[in-house]
């Protein structure tokens, strides 16, 4: 959906994307109004004082004009003021975008801008695995899908967190199937990626699923992964779980400040946890620990040491289990 039309507007923050379509939003917005509207950009770098007044000036034919400075960190200062002393005459017939990274850099045009009443549209990295879950769900959304927080946890760790591969990603999946994805949808598309994670395999295990844990196993060190990386997410897996039950009973959202965890970890490791004990986590913690030790440097054979791991964390479920 198009943003209302705005004679001023600063897009802040350093996510590609997400600046992109901030400015692509403006622009839709301002031809919805007037199709044949002019479009000027300026990186902010090349930006020259003399030269804003005809850059924001009306049309020939006398129609609506927008200016997109694109890196207004780069803007240098005698630019920047100027800049900013247009600003009062800004109006439907002429208005700016002007992008800016967040930073410390030409921070003094970023808050000008601010003062001076632009609409701040936020494009900054999303950082926070429980944002990115949020970010592939707003995406499918869009689409006119609506899937769980599963789907999205699938489809990140299938695909990875890079939002122009998700955004791809979503868009396909939703084409493909006419919407209602789930999460066997993700997994049946990215089999080869998403079973050849080491987080696959910890998450298999941490089940009890023996056989899915090797068939994830052999397939990543068949497609070349790492060990290394497969042996901290089975730590990573361990420990999670270990946190978890040890923190008792609560919401996920409530023990999420406590544990240092987002919610939806919590919640994963909360049903992994079902069928360990205490006595079993240790014995997996002892097999995780001895398996980080051979994989970085004391085992010849890396690939044998993390099958046996997998059995050995197994069966410390197992001795616990229900």
């Amino acid at each position: 959906m198009a943003v209302p039309a705005s004679p001023l507007t600063l897009v802040l923050g350093d996510e590609e994307l997400l600046a992109s379509r901030a400015v692509t939003e403006v622009l839709d917005a301002a031809r919805s109004l007037d199709p044949d509207v002019e479009v000027r950009e300026r990186a902010g770098a090349e930006l020259l004082p003399g030269e804003l007044a005809e850059l924001l000036s009306p049309s020939l034919f006398g129609g609506p004009k927008v200016l997109v400075v694109r890196g207004g960190q780069d803007v240098r200062k005698d630019a920047a003021a100027a800049l900013l002393a247009s600003v009062p005459d800004l109006d439907a017939q002429a208005s700016l975008v002007v992008t800016h990274l967040g930073g410390n850099k030409g921070r003094a045009l970023a808050e000008g801008l601010r003062k001076a009443g632009a609409r701040v549209m936020p494009a900054a990295k999303i950082t926070r695995p429980r944002e990115r879950v949020e970010f592939v769900r707003n995406e499918f959304r869009r689409l006119g899908d609506r899937p769980t927080e599963e789907v999205a946890e699938a489809l990140l760790a299938a695909v990875g967190t890079d939002l122009r591969e998700l955004v791809a990603a979503c868009s396909q999946l939703v084409a493909d199937t006419g919407g209602g994805v789930d999460a066997a949808t993700v997994a049946r598309y990215y089999r080869g990626r998403a079973e050849g994670s080491g987080f696959a395999v910890a998450d298999a295990v941490m089940v009890g699923d023996v056989g899915g844990a090797l068939e994830a196993l052999r397939w990543a060190l068949q497609t070349g992964v790492d060990p290394v990386p497969i042996a901290d997410a089975l730590a990573d897996g361990v420990r999670s779980v270990a946190r978890v039950a040890a923190a008792g009973r609560g919401s996920a959202h409530q023990l999420a400040s406590g544990l240092g965890l987002p919610p939806w970890k919590i919640e994963r490791a909360q049903r992994q946890a079902r069928g360990w004990t205490a006595t079993g986590l240790v014995d997996a913690m002892r097999a995780a620990e001895w398996c980080n030790g051979a994989v970085k440097g004391g085992a010849e054979d890396r690939g044998y040491a993390l099958e046996k791991t997998v059995f050995a964390v197994a069966a410390a479920r197992a001795s616990g289990g229900e």
